[in-house]
Formats: structure tokens, sequence, C-alpha cells
């Protein structure tokens, strides 16, 4: 039978209840404006009834406060940071992409391509037409394309900045991420510390840590997982402990338990660049424990995705062959006292198919050394040849030969078995990024500069021959590239030809005097001999192009300590001027094609203006060389709409998800308001009863004499 005070503890239990509840409440409203608060709950159940052994069997026991509670859907959670990581991301592509744009549109207020393209090909030309031999005119002629070149320098340059700003914010994301991870592992044990103590739990710390994996969230994509910790001598016990761990980057760890994995930016020395457009010092980011961290897979997301897409996107074009070779070869080393060793250096060939690496145009390997995976073992190279040779059905196969560092970079040499698998160097980053539009830009300068430069050094100003007006700087020194033809690599076809002319000629000379050296040809004529030859053309011919076809090859060599073979691939935006020599002698510039022409012929200069809009003289991907700007804006646009479009798509998605998290974990005041008066009524009541039992014991201990 329970005690006669049994009640009083009853409604004991009920004040305690009502107590908590009220707290729980009081705390609720004070956080009604905290960020990442969640409304918390008690959690109550009845009291375990007491057996009284009489014929109603149990006696209530009245209520136990088990825990206060956060009220949270994790589920909610988990769609928040997935979707968060989307807002980063494009968030990201949508500020860097329309500065990009505002650097290349020409609205008319600063001087864009189509302004300085038009001064240079329509009103420079025509004024030149008019007076081809006026020296006022060609000066006026220079000084536009002189302009034309500044454009391209200092659109290089925004790029350039635009890029090591980039790499700057991946370092600044990079710390952030270390410093989220830092306070998740010290909550994770804070919590533990906690909740492995009994029942209660740690509300606030959870919320702390809810609140950095939503700022995580929108850095990478985040994965989640929480484990209870068992016990292992009594599997059945709860511990109250869980393992807490956070995965990113397509599940690299970063967090596990009250351990996490920092990572550190690591900048790119000079023999580890990518691009032949790359800043110097761009970062590679590592786990601290010299693993590294990577930046390029398929499964990353959030504002880093969109950083490193922005500074190393290639539109997918990155180098990617078969090797075919291995070899050696003696290189001139450059000793401190200026003499020079023969160094015996591994070569490596590989094979390439793909349009961006047959034409050396639109390439943007490095041109002062890099690091190439030769079948996933990775190797530093000091330069490169670009070889083009014939195959057995006359078609073209090119290649490239990378010659390797010495031993002080590689401490391993190269082993045949490299031969038949895959060389690659850098990533296939398929988004269209600072890199690739480096790469247009040089394309475009190239192919501009081959064109514009041939029909000028074709003619003749006066009776001088012409030369260059587009060169190159040399960025390490004083001086300009001289682009030799011999180093041309852009003209396959149109030097096969005229090899296979010159090596008929020389067959057919000899065939002509072996003929007439003939004694069964004695006394025949010069003319006889020339009717001989004319029959014997077809298969003369035939059997040179075979003969030259052969051995024909052409081969270019770009990258350090590589000295005289200036060639186009040498030219980016960056360093694109006009020829010292003219501009120190415009009259130097051609304007006719023979040199016997009068003064006022100005059939040359027709050419020039000609190929501004024909495409069969100059075609940039498929259009012609005034519609570059098109061409480019048209990619920039795209990109920009597409990260406007995706950036306000998922920004809608986070709110919606967000409302979604705040109509459950949210507090409400009006709900909080009548919580407030619910559970101050039940605290009431609860003192009312307890003031009731009071009176009953004084009359039951002073009045009764029990």
């Amino acid at each position: 039978m329970p005690s006669q005070f049994f009640g009083l503890n009853i409604a004991y239990t009920g004040v305690l209840a009502s107590n908590a509840s009220l707290n729980t409440t009081s705390n609720n409203i004070a956080n009604v404006q905290t960020q990442g608060y969640s409304r918390q709950e008690v959690t109550q159940q009845a009291a375990n009834a007491l057996r009284v052994f009489q014929t109603y069997g149990c006696a209530g026991a009245g209520v136990e406060t088990l825990a206060i509670e956060r009220i949270r859907d994790e589920f909610y959670d988990f769609r928040y940071w997935n979707n968060n990581q989307k807002v980063g991301e494009y968030g990201q592509k949508q500020y860097y992409m329309k500065q990009i744009e505002a650097y290349f549109d020409d609205n008319g207020k600063n001087a864009g391509f189509k302004t300085v393209f038009d001064q240079l090909m329509i009103t420079g030309l025509q004024e030149l037409m008019k007076n081809p031999n006026d020296l006022n005119f060609k000066q006026q002629f220079v000084g536009y394309a002189e302009s034309l070149t500044e454009y391209f320098n200092g659109l290089a340059g925004n790029l350039e900045k635009l890029q090591k700003d980039v790499n700057e914010e991946i370092k600044v994301t990079v710390d952030d991420i270390n410093s989220i991870a830092s306070e998740i592992a010290t909550l994770n044990k804070q919590i533990n510390t906690i909740e492995m103590t009994g029942s209660m739990k740690a509300n606030e710390l959870r919320d702390r840590r809810t609140l950095l994996l939503d700022r995580l969230s929108e850095y990478v994509d985040v994965e989640v997982k929480e484990t209870a910790i068992q016990d292992t001598n009594n599997p059945g016990r709860e511990t109250g402990g869980s393992r807490f761990i956070v995965k990113i980057a397509g599940g690299q760890v970063l967090v596990d338990g009250s351990d996490y994995n920092g990572l550190e930016c690591v900048a790119r020395t000079k023999d580890e660049k990518v691009n032949q457009t790359d800043i110097d010092g761009l970062y590679d980011v590592y786990w601290v424990n010299g693993s590294k961290f990577n930046l390029h897979n398929g499964g990353m997301g959030g504002s880093l995705k969109g950083l490193v897409d922005l500074r190393d996107g290639n539109n997918g074009e990155s180098f990617s062959g078969t090797i075919t070779g291995t070899g050696t070869t003696v290189v001139d080393k450059k000793n401190p006292d200026g003499t020079t060793t023969k160094v015996t250096h591994d070569t490596v060939t590989v094979e390439v198919g793909k349009h961006y690496l047959t034409d050396l145009n639109k390439c943007n390997l490095s041109d002062s050394g890099g690091v190439i995976s030769l079948g996933n073992k990775e190797f530093y190279y000091d330069s490169w040849t670009y070889n083009v040779s014939l195959d057995a059905n006359g078609e073209p196969v090119y290649s490239y030969t990378f010659t390797l560092s010495d031993g002080e970079l590689n401490k391993s040499g190269l082993s045949s078995d490299r031969i038949g698998k895959t060389a690659t160097v850098g990533t296939s980053i398929s988004y269209q990024g600072i890199p690739y539009y480096m790469a247009q830009m040089n394309e475009w300068v190239r192919t501009f500069s081959q064109k514009f430069n041939d029909i000028l050094g074709s003619g003749y100003s006066g009776d001088i021959p012409g030369i260059d007006l587009f060169a190159a700087d040399i960025m390490s020194q004083e001086g300009q590239y001289v682009f030799g033809k011999e180093y041309r690599y852009d003209q396959f076809e149109k030097q096969l030809e005229e090899a296979i002319e010159k090596q008929f000629q020389d067959d057919r000379a000899q065939a002509k005097q072996d003929w007439l050296n003939d004694p069964a040809n004695a006394g025949a004529s010069d003319e006889d001999a020339e009717a001989e030859m004319l029959k014997q053309e077809p298969a003369l011919r035939a059997a040179a192009e075979a003969k030259v076809k052969a051995n024909f090859s052409i081969s270019v060599e770009v990258g350090k300590n590589v000295e005289g073979n200036e060639n186009y691939y040498l030219m980016t935006a960056k360093n694109f001027n006009i020829s010292s020599t003219i501009e120190d002698d415009p009259n130097r510039l051609a304007t006719k094609k023979k040199p016997g022409d009068g003064v006022e012929q100005n059939d040359l200069i027709q050419d020039l203006k000609d190929m501004a809009t024909n495409k069969g003289t100059l075609s940039f991907r498929g259009s012609s060389a005034s519609e570059f700007l098109q061409c480019i804006l048209g990619d920039i646009a795209l990109n920009t709409d597409r990260a406007e479009t995706f950036y306000s798509s998922y920004k809608d998605v986070a709110y919606s998800i967000d409302m979604q998290r705040i109509s459950i974990s949210g507090v409400d005041e009006d709900e909080e308001a009548v919580n407030l008066v619910r559970f101050q009524n039940g605290y009431n009541l609860a003192s009312k009863m307890i003031q009731t039992l009071t009176e009953i014991y004084d009359r039951l201990i002073l009045q009764t004499g029990v």
C-alpha cells in the first residue's frame, strides 16, 4: 500500500516537469533570433506505476522528465547541404564570369576588340590604300597595329590578375575549411563528454555543429555519418557516445570524431607548370600528412569546385596520348661557371590525335617544363618536341617527344614498360575557365600574325622585300623572337608539296642527264631528252613522292634551354607586339607584290584587307578573323547565363529547404506564448495539489493524532 505522503511526491514530480517545461520555453523565447538554434522540448513520460496489492492493481507514480531535446529533422539538413554546395559553386562562377565578360565586352566606353580591329583592318587599310607609299599613313597604320597588340596584352594581364585572385581565394577557402574542421572536431569531443555522462543532450553544441556544417557545405560537398559507440563488453548497453564522421570532396575524410585532417596549400614550383598561360605559384592542395588532396575529382562541389574550374578549366583540352617509344638524348647543361656539360636525359614519345594537340596554334602545353604522368607515374620534363610525320598510307602522324629532367627532379629512371600506356599532363576539366580563354586568345594571335606576316613577307616596300609586322617579345630579356619559316608547323601540307617538287626536279634533272649519257642515245639533242622526260614524268613524280613521304617530317622543339628554334608557339597574347624594326622605320611596311610596280600600287594591301573577312584565307573556329569577339563572347555569355540561372535556381531551393527546416526547428513566438500559458497552468495546478495535500496532512497529523 502506498504511503499517505505518496500523493505529495506525485504532485512534486508535476511541479518539476512543469518547471522544466517553463525553463525550456524561456530558453526558446530568448533564442528566437539566434542563428542555427533549434527549438527545444521537454521529453516526459508517466513514471512507473507502484504495485499496491489492491483490487485496482497499481497506483500512478507521477511523471518523469527524461530529457530536454532539440527538435530537428536531419533529412532537411542533408537536403540543405547537398543543395548548398551548388549555391557555393555557381555563386563563384557567376561572380567571376561577369568580370571576364566585362573584360571582353566592347561597349563603346572602352576600346574593345571590334574597335581596335576595325581601326586596323578597315580605317587603317583604307587610308593606306589611298597613299600606299606615304610615310605618315604607314606610321598611322603601324599605330593601329600597336593598339591591337596592346589590347591583347591588357586582356591577358587582366586574366592573369583574375587567375591570381581566384588562386588566393582557393587558399582562403582551404583555411576556412581547416578552421571549421578543427571546431567540429572539438565540438565532437565536447558533445561526447556531456552525453556519455547520462541522459543529458548537448543541444546547443549540436546546433553549433550543424551551423558549421551549413557553412562547410557552401565551400565543398559534405557527407555526414553519425554512429553510436558500442560497449564491446556489453553490446546491449547504450553508452550515449557517438562517432561523428565528416567527408568532403567525393568521400575524403575531413573529420573523424575528435580528430581532423588538416589541408594546406602548396605553391607549384617553376618546374610544375601545367599550362603555358598559367601564372607562377598556383596552389595545389595537400593533406597535412603529405598525400595529395584531389581537387579535380568528379564528386567535388561547393565554392572550391567553382574556383578550381575557373582557375584551371580548359574545356577538356588537356594533354593526353599514347606512349609509343622511349629513348635518350644528350643535352648541354649550363654550369654555374658558365661552362656546359654533356648530360644524358631520358626521352618519351607520345602519339596524339586530338585536334587541339595536332595544331600547335591551339595547344597550351607549358613551354618552361612541367610534370607528365606516364602510366600513372609522374616525371618532370624540361622540354618537348612537336613532330609530324607520315605513316605507310601517307597520312600524317602527330606526336610529342618529351625530354625528361635530370636526377635532381626524377629520382627514378624511365623504363620501357611505359610503352602502350597513357601519358597525360594536367587534368581534363570540362569547364571553360581562364586557361581556355587565354588559349583562345593565343590561337587567334598566332593564326592572325602568321597569315598577316606571310602576306607582308611576300611583298615589297619599294625594291626592298617585306618583313613581318607582328612579333613576340622575349619576356626574360630584351629583344624579340624572329620567326623563321623552317620552324613553321602550320604549313605541313605546303612544305610536303615543296619537298616533293624539289625531289622531283632533282630526280628529273638526274634522269635527263643519265639519258643523254646513255650510249644508246648518242647524238640526241636536248629537245629529244626533254621529250623523253615528258614521257617519264608521271613515274618520276610518283617515285619522288614515295621517296619524300618515307622520310618527311617536321619537328619543333619548345622548352627550357632551347635556343635557336624560334616559332610561333612562343607568341602569346601577353607578349604579342609589333616588330621593333617596323616600329623604328614604318617605311619598311610592304604595300605591293612586285618590286618593279609603281609607288601607287596597293595590291598587297588589298590581300590584307581581304584577310579580315575571308574564311578561306584565315579561319578561327569556322569564322573569319573579324568574328573573334563574337566567338569568345558567345562562350562567355553562355557560361555567365548558365551560372546566373543555376545560382538563382539553387538559391531559391536553398531558401525553400531552409523554410522547411525552420518550420520544424525554428522558434515560433506565438506557439511559445501558448506553451507558456499551458505550462504555467500545469505548474499552478501541481502547486495547488501540493497546497491541498498540505492541508490534508495538517488535519491528519495535528487534528487526528495519527
